[in-house]
């Protein structure tokens, strides 16, 4: 794991490059989604966007599939300069801005309609710009989605089942107070190590919306996946702060114009893909639970807002919940 951590870190000084000369910008772009994953697709719709947009000034270089390291690794990345641009889960931003911890709280959001009406709301707009105090521009809410739980063991049909599953999940303490209050041994650990850990049962699950399971293979490790749709996980993009304000203000104009025409073509594709690949999953033998027991989830989630409330208050969760 050590000689892994100096490779990553050498890889992140190799590919810092931003080249500032005679107006022409060349940025690196990190994220963690495989080949084949929406916020691939959408990246490169977005890096294409940018170029044109800006007459080529601007070109951005992909660095898809966490080759540069993992999410959290990416972001201290971004943050120190050392890479431009990053696309993570929101929960690897909690670690150092709480308050982003409203979006992950389980049961949240009703459906995306409500998610697409919060995130482009004064509530989205002035959580984005919370970034900046930690040397981050937020560009646009990119998204993993809403998460469903598979697992190797037995279907998943109310919280009851959960006891005693070793799950993987994000860091984020919402999620983990949640899995805990259902009696699950929340396991966090990065995204690229989650296909080996179900392979070799170090963990008996985890918990990803369809698109992501499918995209990773997740199904030829897992058997029972159950549409519990516990939480939603927002994927901020955001970029160097001092890097942002470095260009002139068209080009800023033109990467958040581009950011969010991105962000729009990645929940479209989401919401494509889900129901094909909900019915490829069928197919390759997964067993499906469509219609678990929500209100048996519901008591184990208020722990996670009663938490959150602790330290910020009600007015946000009051404002999301009240939005129509």
């Amino acid at each position: 794991m050590k000689k892994r951590n100096i490779l990553s870190a050498t890889a992140l000084l190799m590919f810092s490059a931003s080249v500032f000369a005679a107006g022409e910008h060349t940025l690196a772009l990190s994220h963690y989604g495989s080949p084949n994953d929406t916020i691939t697709k959408a990246t490169e719709f977005m890096a294409k966007r940018a170029h044109e947009l800006s007459n080529g000034r601007i070109t951005i270089k992909l660095h898809p599939n966490s080759e540069l390291g993992p999410s959290g690794t990416q972001i201290d990345g971004t943050r120190m300069g050392t890479i431009d641009i990053v696309v993570v889960g929101n929960p690897y931003y909690t670690t150092f801005n709480e308050e982003l911890n409203l979006l992950d709280l389980p049961f949240l959001f009703r459906d995306e309609a409500h998610v697409e009406k919060v995130l482009n709301s004064e509530v989205g707009d002035n959580l984005l710009k919370s970034l900046e105090k930690s040397g981050l521009k937020g560009l646009a809410f990119y998204e993993i989605g809403f998460r469903d739980i598979t697992n190797s063991k037995k279907p998943i049909k109310n919280a009851s089942d959960l006891a005693g599953l070793k799950l993987r999940t994000t860091p984020n303490p919402a999620h983990i107070a949640a899995f805990k209050e259902w009696g699950a041994n929340p396991t966090p650990m990065p995204f690229n190590e989650v296909y080996f850990s179900l392979k070799t049962g170090v963990i008996d699950g985890q918990e990803n919306p369809v698109h992501h399971i499918y995209n990773n293979n997740l199904q030829e490790v897992q058997k029972y996946l159950s549409l519990t749709h516990h939480a939603y996980t927002a994927a901020p993009m955001a970029m160097n702060l001092d890097r942002f304000n470095y260009l002139d203000k068209e080009d800023q104009e033109i990467l958040l114009q581009a950011a969010r025409e991105g962000a729009e073509l990645e929940k479209k594709l989401n919401l494509e893909e889900n129901k094909i690949y909900l019915e490829k999953l069928k197919e390759q033998g997964m067993e499906v639970e469509a219609s678990p027991d929500i209100a048996s989830f519901q008591d184990g989630a208020k722990k996670a807002w009663n938490d959150y409330a602790k330290k910020f208050g009600n007015e946000l969760i009051n404002q999301v919940t009240e939005t129509k």
